[in-house]
């Protein structure tokens, strides 16, 4: 009998809406108390891991960045036994060194969103997990070395602007973003990056950049056309990538996590765990069970 969950996961972006190489494979469909995933989650077999995968805008891409069920999709991931995500993310460059089918592994967020569900911990019950680094050092640095040993041009660290979308930057926001610091900016990694936080799942981002956003005063404004292009010639890459990244992850399972990122509630969790009633300790037992009782 095959093994119905896995401990690592990959979310695929725009583009990626499969994986290649993968055996044994079963389609899982979960429900959850924060709705349905995206999509089924397939389970299968790369390179003798075991692995989740599932498309974070749906098959077809069917949900744009501020409809993702994000709660849904983290908590059904972790139901599975998923302790490590693995994000793959479409990006526009706010640096001219950052080019175009670059690889980025951000290790830093910066958080314009507004409309969207961002904790697991909403009502009833008050929690404050630490996101000080907001991924994971240890899986960043499996993606970066993968990266180098496949001869991608990667950048090991970068900060990532989340904006909500789904339009894209005015060239005033691009030029702003650009006084902050910020080397790239995307719509998805939150409020995924917090909820892998909350859930205890270590978190790290395949940041594939397509565009230089709209403040390159020697290139055209980011449309859908020059994203969809540059995607379609990073999707092998990635895919190739990640049958890297997948059993560099596998190798490293019979480890105990030693990352924050697998006990971030531990002392986080405010409200006195008598005070939180029956069913939302029942409706968060995957996610914080052990600290609830």
């Amino acid at each position: 009998m095959r093994e119905q969950g896995a401990k690592v996961a990959v979310i695929g972006g725009s583009g990626l809406y499969e994986m290649d190489g993968l055996t044994d494979v079963d389609f899982v469909n979960v429900d959850t108390p924060f709705g349905k995933p995206s999509d089924s989650i397939v389970l299968g077999t790369l390179e003798g891991v075991r692995v989740a995968f599932l498309p974070r805008h749906g098959r077809g891409h069917r949900f744009n960045p501020s409809q993702i069920p994000a709660r849904a999709n983290i908590y059904a991931l972790k139901t599975l036994g998923v302790e490590r995500i693995i994000s793959v993310s479409a990006v526009g460059s706010l640096k001219e060194e950052f080019a175009p089918l670059d690889l980025v592994v951000p290790n830093q967020l910066i958080d314009r969103t507004r409309l969207r569900d961002n904790t697991f911990f909403d009502e009833g019950i008050v929690v404050h997990v630490g996101l000080a680094d907001p991924f994971c050092v240890q899986a960043s640095q499996i993606i970066y070395q993968s990266a180098q040993q496949q001869g991608i041009t990667v950048h090991p660290d970068g900060t990532m602007v989340v904006m909500e979308g789904p339009a894209f930057s005015t060239r005033a926001e691009s030029f702003m973003y650009r006084s902050w610091g910020a080397d790239i900016i995307g719509m998805t990694a939150l409020p995924e990056a917090k909820l892998a936080r909350e859930a205890e799942i270590c978190y790290a981002t395949l940041a594939w950049i397509t565009d230089y956003d709209c403040w390159h005063q020697g290139t055209e404004p980011v449309t859908v056309e020059i994203v969809v292009a540059n995607l379609t010639k990073n999707v092998a890459t990635s895919k190739e990538l990640l049958r890297r990244i997948v059993p560099s992850l596998g190798q490293s399972l019979g480890q105990n996590r030693d990352c924050p990122c697998a006990s971030s509630l531990k002392d986080a969790i405010i409200t006195r765990k008598e005070e939180v009633p029956a069913d939302l300790r029942q409706k968060l037992a995957p996610i914080a069970g052990r600290y609830l009782g």
